[in-house]
């Protein structure tokens, strides 16, 4: 049975905690306690019941109350009594400061008494109240407000030096973040899991003494993060992964993720197989780099097709970032090169296009584009050390907003879905103290590690909502649900379609050899920006862009009407875009 237990959330979660070691009949512990903020709220609420009857009220009410909403929890269960059995010693605890209420949950005890000196002085007679008072007392003589405002490393340094008084493994919050401490001496010891929707009709986790049951009062999706002092398995018998955390690592978890992790020292050789996240290095500088583009295309018919017209947008970009060298467009009627009426043109949205009206009989029509295009995006981040620092909301002069009003307008959904995707993108904005970049390279990358590439499970009807409730899809999904975080959030940003080279053996080679799709945002004295949530990185000198738009509709390839015949319809597509040596 875990004594200690932890959980972090994006966004307000309503889990049942089963209390199973207060069933009748069975030994009761000497107490428990459960910490939360409720509806996100900086102030904590505790329920908390020492020495406790079998079939409590309370148990029952942490069991079943919908109330009990919060994106953070700390919860222990003592087996065994420190000092006297009452409230004052029954954990978590609960202390207010800088405008906030923050929780600790420990984990040990110490083999001498701290002399703590301060304003935070302990009610009751427990080591960990007098580690809370300590560690508050640390905070307020650095200055530190919160967790987030913090010098970690420094606050590493400090837990270290009360770890020499005894076994310190600890959670604490201050309703932001979820700061986890792992003893150095690896008494005790704590274990982290990742909670990662879809969590299907049920995901529940415990033993014997506790169960955690996050989709009781339904299924919603919320990443989160939950530490223990003791794996628990997930009652239906499928996987999950528990890693310990390291001796000495101070982690803090905001809005369900890890946020930051440090070592013991910076010289300390890191564990085998104890990765707890993956780090997305920021992009490296590179070689302006040149391909040969071919994209065919060819329609088939089991019934000729005697009128139709076509839309062709098949014309890389020609800009600053991007020079087209060389560009042919080959139309093939039943094998026969085409003649007939077309005119090429600039759309609204700046994209080459071509329009072609048939008035012909075929059974067979094949487009095939070839370019070689030069890329010379070698640093997408180049402003960063210029730029300021810029916040969410973002502010748009009233000319602005009416220029970029196409791209900040989110797509026609039901209002809850809408609330529940605007909730979801404020997640991101929280982890990353509103900072506009770090928001949308976190939910860059989120998209990336969290949602599976599967063909074939979603078309072009689906929408992001069912792109965020499923976690699954292939790059126009990623990109229609990043368009629509970001705009929920002020931030302007288009359907960006083209193509992109993976490497002879890269995994995902199959989106090399069809179109691809990604977002580009509009920064504030930046311009436009690519990101790819398919592959997690931000377009650079491997993505040729060929059309954008509001979104696919407007960014199609090839698009058309046939108004006479053509049943029997068939599609085949292929790309190649090969790297070409610099000229």
């Amino acid at each position: 049975m875990p004594n200690l237990f932890a959980m972090c959330f994006e966004g307000t979660l309503a889990p049942s905690f089963d209390l199973r070691c207060l069933e009748r009949g069975r030994k009761p512990p000497d107490g428990w306690g459960i910490g939360y903020y409720p509806g996100g709220e900086p102030s904590a609420s505790v329920l908390k019941e020492p020495a406790p009857a079998s079939g409590s009220i309370r148990s029952e009410l942490v069991k079943a109350w919908d109330h009990l909403a919060s994106s953070i929890f700390v919860i222990h269960i003592r087996t065994a009594t420190w000092g006297q059995n009452s409230d004052a010693n029954t954990q978590p605890f609960s202390r207010s400061y800088g405008q906030r209420d923050w929780l600790i949950g420990h984990s040990g005890s110490l083999r001498e008494r701290l002399i703590v000196e301060g304003r935070f002085e302990p009610v009751g007679s427990t080591d960990t109240e007098l580690i809370f008072c300590d560690l508050l007392g640390r905070f307020e003589e650095n200055g530190w407000k919160s967790i987030g405002s913090c010098d970690l490393e420094r606050l590493r340094t400090e837990l270290d030096s009360l770890n020499e008084h005894g076994t310190l493994s600890i959670v604490m919050s201050d309703g932001s973040d979820l700061l986890v401490y792992a003893d150095a001496h690896d008494e005790g010891g704590l274990y982290l899991a990742h909670l990662l929707p879809p969590f299907g009709d049920k995901l529940a986790f415990g033993d014997d003494e506790l169960t955690v049951d996050l989709t009781k009062r339904g299924e919603i999706n919320r990443k989160g993060v939950a530490v223990s002092s003791s794996p628990l398995p997930r009652l239906d018998g499928k996987p999950m992964e528990w890693t310990r955390v390291p001796p000495g690592h101070l982690m803090v978890v905001r809005q369900g993720a890890v946020h930051h992790d440090f070592a013991v020292s910076p010289d300390a050789p890191k564990p085998k197989n104890r990765t707890l996240r993956a780090v997305q290095p920021s992009p490296q500088r590179a070689e302006p780099r040149t391909y040969a583009v071919s994209h065919r295309t060819v329609y088939r018919y089991r019934v000729p097709v005697e009128r139709s017209s076509h839309l062709l947008k098949l014309t890389p970009v020609f800009d600053r970032l991007q020079r087209l060298r060389e560009h042919t467009l080959e139309l093939k009627l039943d094998g026969a090169h085409f003649e007939g009426r077309q005119i090429d043109f600039d759309d609204v949205f700046g994209n080459r296009a071509r329009r072609l009206i048939i008035e012909q009989p075929y059974e067979q029509l094949e487009v095939e584009s070839r370019s070689v295009v030069e890329l010379l995006d070698t640093d997408p981040l180049e402003f960063k050390p210029l730029h300021a620092r810029r916040a969410i909301p973002l502010v748009w002069m009233p000319w602005q907003r009416e220029m970029m009003a196409p791209y900040l307008l989110p797509p026609e959904l039901p209002e809850t879905q809408l609330q529940e995707l605007a909730d979801y993108a404020m997640t991101f904005v929280e982890r990353n103290d509103y900072d506009l970049i770090g928001t949308v390279l976190d939910m860059n990358r989120s998209i990336y590690r969290e949602y599976k590439y599967v063909q074939g499970a979603t078309s072009v009807a689906t929408t992001a909502f069912q792109v965020y409730v499923d976690r699954r899809g292939v790059c126009q999904d990623f990109t229609n649900l990043f368009i629509c975080l970001a705009r929920l959030l002020g931030v302007p940003a288009r359907y960006s379609c083209g193509y992109v080279y993976t490497g002879p053996k890269a995994e995902n080679t199959a989106q090399s050899e069809a179109s691809h799709a990604w977002v580009e945002l509009y920064l504030p004295e930046v311009g436009w920006k690519g990101f790819d949530p398919t592959n997690g990185v931000l377009t650079q000198t491997e993505h040729v862009r060929v059309a954008h738009g509001r979104s696919y509709v407007d960014a199609t390839p090839t698009s058309g009407t046939i108004y006479v015949g053509g049943e029997g319809e068939t599609l085949e597509v292929s790309v190649r875009v090969e790297p070409l040596a610099e000229r």
